[in-house]
């Protein structure tokens, strides 16, 4: 009876429920820094990971999303989210323990294998929880406060993970010095803290209360189920944009880490303070994005945070040209920033729109085949920039100019693109097509990219204003927005110029 549904909640049980989600979000939160990363990536490293199993590594977790697809038949039949999360949820972060135990159990040529199976299980377990969780939330959770709470859940959370990553960092760099000859044990710490946590927020999930389902129409049936979103031509919209996004996104981002240790051969300590840079700057723009997803809507919100992140992978190919320069760190940290403010809007906003077209009653089967479509994306990507890493390392793409006079000759090499630059350019050009299809869905409040792009700056300069009465201050924190605002604006002036033709 515990852990019965109900058919109403009292507003006293939804604020309980909601401060238990925002617990969980920190636990989990915590659990996922010191898991997963660029502390896992380099875990794999040191066991002898090679391109492509860095490849599986990334892909294991989406492409186990596609558990999902059954798990929308074990909601509907049980009609008790709360129990199927707390049970695959325990299920899967128990994994973490057995992974924490992999330099002490297993040789070095097993070692690789088990790890690679232990994601896979773990992230299983964790697609079925996801299933239930979200239908879960977007029955919870109100409709008009959607943008403004995760946003807070999220802020919450990335602050806890800035202090974890830190922490961490420093204790991996403190370990390797006294004791480099067991590095491997020192990320075995690591993840049974994160199993620790991971168990802290199944406590959390077991007190969320939860409100009975919609009534099924008729006779479930799970084909029907999962082809009905599909039939509905905005959502569909929706899982291209989100479908090509995912690709785009996760066929460059797995390799950062990696890139990052290897080419520009950065320490790892370094490495986690640009992730920490572009979490705090991720936490300062987060409730920022979250007003603007309510005031306006989630794909303006998308309109102006994707472009921002699109083009922080393309700056990645500067950052050696081809070797480290002198301004590789001056752009990693511009980029980091940029990041930063740009995943808030585009977390956020990616999933809060999914939950906001999912017609209520429907959103098991409506998130599912979403999660089913980003899942592959995200799932082949990795895989094939890992399995084509190779192929590209042996490839260069240059160009520059040259002038020559009788007094001298200048060369100046416009860019160089080799190995992991080639996966960033590609992602740049995906992504590009990602924005044409968000142009195609429809929601409701949406708004022109340069509202705003001015809306942003003038919040800027407002909480700039009550931390600060510097004008310099404030201009050095607005004018990177700005920059934003300008090749917008002139994509917007192109759109109506041809709205006017037409």
């Amino acid at each position: 009876m515990r852990f019965a549904v109900k058919d109403t909640l009292t507003e006293e049980e939804i604020q309980s429920g909601l401060r238990a989600v925002i617990k969980d979000g920190m636990a989990s939160t915590s659990m996922v820094t010191l898991t997963g990363g660029a502390f896992l990536v380099a875990f794999a490293l040191k066991l002898g990971a090679s391109n492509l199993v860095i490849g599986l590594l990334a892909a294991i977790p989406p492409l186990a999303q596609l558990i999902q697809i059954p798990s929308i038949y074990l909601v509907e039949r049980i009609r008790n989210r709360r129990v199927i999360s707390m049970a695959a949820s325990t299920g899967g972060r128990s994994f973490w323990l057995l992974i924490a135990l992999i330099p002490f159990l297993f040789p070095t040529e097993a070692s690789l294998t088990f790890l690679l199976t232990a994601i896979l299980v773990n992230s299983a377990f964790t697609a079925v929880s996801n299933c239930s969780w979200n239908s879960w939330m977007r029955d919870l959770v109100p409709q008009d406060r959607l943008g403004a709470f995760f946003s807070r859940r999220m802020s919450l959370s990335v602050g806890l993970g800035i202090v974890l990553s830190l922490a961490a960092a420093f204790y991996i760099d403190y370990w390797k010095k006294h004791f480099p000859h067991i590095e491997l044990y020192g990320y075995s710490v690591l993840f049974a803290a994160g199993f620790i946590a991971g168990m802290i927020g199944v406590f959390f999930i077991s007190t969320i209360p939860e409100p009975r389902m919609a009534p099924a129409e008729g006779e479930a049936n799970f084909f029907r189920l999962i082809l009905q979103p599909f039939k509905d031509a905005n959502f569909k919209e929706l899982i291209m944009f989100l479908g090509s996004w995912n690709f785009a996104v996760n066929l460059a981002a797995p390799f950062f880490t990696v890139y990052m240790l290897k080419r520009l051969q950065l320490d790892l300590s370094l490495i986690i303070a640009f992730t920490v840079l572009s979490q705090i700057m991720n936490l300062a723009f987060l409730r920022i994005w979250g007003r603007f997803s309510d005031r306006f809507s989630n794909k303006s919100v998308l309109g102006v945070s994707g472009p921002l992140f699109i083009g922080c992978i393309f700056a990645f190919t500067f950052t050696a040209m081809p070797e480290k320069h002198m301004f590789t760190l001056p752009l990693l940290v511009l980029i980091h920033i940029f990041m930063g403010i740009s995943t808030a809007g585009v977390t956020l906003a990616s999933g809060n729109i999914g939950l906001k077209l999912a017609p209520k009653g429907q959103a098991t089967a409506y998130l599912a085949a979403n999660s089913l479509v980003n899942s592959l994306a995200a799932g082949i990507a990795p895989i094939l920039g890992g399995k084509f890493a190779d192929f590209f390392a042996a490839r260069q793409l240059s160009m520059m100019f040259k002038w020559t006079s009788p007094a001298r000759e200048l060369t100046f090499q416009t860019f160089h693109f080799q190995h992991w630059d080639f996966f960033f350019l590609f992602a740049f050009l995906i992504g590009l097509y990602c924005i044409h299809r968000l142009t195609r869905v429809k929601e409701i409040g949406d708004v022109e990219e340069g509202i705003v792009v001015r809306e942003l700056i003038t919040q800027v300069r407002r909480d700039m204003r009550n931390l600060s009465t510097v004008g310099g201050l404030r201009q050095m924190v607005s004018f990177p927005i700005s920059i934003v605002y300008f090749p917008l604006s002139i994509l917007n002036r192109i759109k109506l110029g041809k709205n006017s033709e037409g």
